[in-house]
């Protein structure tokens, strides 16, 4: 592997060409345990440098400090940079919240809001972080639409989405990206959101591509492995006997690793962008990382290509998973299929 720039692809139909892999900025503020702030601003720079492009945060990471964490980066770079941000999560005092919001009237407070932290005139890439089916979709779309006739917004993105939803939002405003979870563990977007995301010309942004960092091997049982402060201890997938169960499945990952002298991390980010070309779909994954060395690690595995054999080695993974990604499934697209 060279340590060329990587490729780069269209986002959306008529958008900006950005990196094949972006990087998801969330655990640089929160839900991954401590951060040392100085070496997660060099691996921004470490990324840039690799032609990372696409940097993704959202308004609930941190309650909004995340984006005022990237507003010197966004700054120092903003014509080099497509920048994403998302709203829809509320939080509030209470720690254990989480509410969704649709209306428009949150979402033109939301946009100002994420703004003014982030010091930019504009934003890329405005996504609908979660659905609310009690706001008729027409509605948030329409609102969303009307920040990009002002000048606020670039594109529009929707996360965790199904696909008829996908189609129905498209009808009202062209969406540039749909960002859903999506890797070796969680499959579930290839029934509706994937086949509807080709047949649009969406770009699909796959988040938690490493399985939280499961598939890399890094830890094996939240419960035991991580810091109080890591919400992955909190995930039915990596605790008791459902740790145990996933942690087996890895065996192949390792050994197509081994066979090509990478790591577990770099076969996980190759099979989607492999399984994404088998549907016909550009791909921009971002996983997340805190550290240079794991930015560099990520990036090399856009030049990793598995074999026919490894990738059916790796095909019944998904199927064999024990426990679901969230504790509380009500607000992700698989809710809704």
């Amino acid at each position: 592997m060279t340590d060329n720039k990587i490729t780069t692809v269209e986002l959306g139909i008529g958008g900006p060409q950005v990196g094949v892999q972006g990087l998801g900025c969330m655990g640089m503020s929160e839900f991954y345990g401590d951060t040392d702030e100085s070496a997660a601003r060099e691996t921004l720079e470490t990324a840039l440098a690799a032609g990372v492009t696409l940097f993704d945060t959202a308004d609930v990471y941190g309650r909004g400090a995340n984006e005022e964490f990237l507003a010197p980066f966004v700054g120092a770079h903003r014509s080099e940079i497509t920048l994403a941000t998302k709203f829809a999560i509320e939080r509030t005092d209470d720690p254990q919240y989480r509410g969704v919001r649709n209306d428009p009237a949150y979402i033109r407070q939301a946009v100002e809001d994420s703004l003014r932290r982030l010091n930019t005139d504009v934003i890329d890439l405005y996504y609908m972080h979660r659905r609310d089916p009690a706001v008729p979709l027409a509605e948030s779309v329409g609102a969303m639409a009307e920040l990009v006739q002002q000048g606020k917004v670039k594109q529009l993105g929707l996360s965790e989405v199904t696909g008829a939803e996908l189609r129905e939002a498209y009808a009202v405003h062209p969406i540039a990206a749909l960002q859903s979870e999506w890797s070796l563990f969680s499959r579930d977007v290839e029934r509706s959101a994937v086949p509807a995301a080709v047949e649009l010309g969406v770009t699909f942004v796959p988040y938690s591509p490493l399985g939280r960092g499961f598939l890399t091997g890094a830890f094996t049982d939240a419960a035991k492995d991580l810091s109080d402060g890591d919400f992955r201890k909190y995930q039915p997938r990596f605790t008791g006997d459902n740790a145990k169960t996933n942690a087996a499945l890895l065996e192949p990952v390792h050994k197509i690793a081994a066979a090509h002298g990478a790591s577990a991390a770099q076969v996980a980010l190759a099979w989607v962008q492999q399984r994404a070309q088998v549907h016909g779909l550009t791909v921009v994954p971002i996983p997340g990382t805190r550290k240079s060395s794991r930015l560099l690690e990520n990036v090399a595995a856009t030049r990793l290509t598995l074999t026919a054999q490894e990738l059916a080695l790796l095909e019944p993974i998904a199927g064999q998973v024990a426990g679901d990604r969230y504790p509380d499934m009500s607000s992700t697209s698989a809710a809704r299929e």
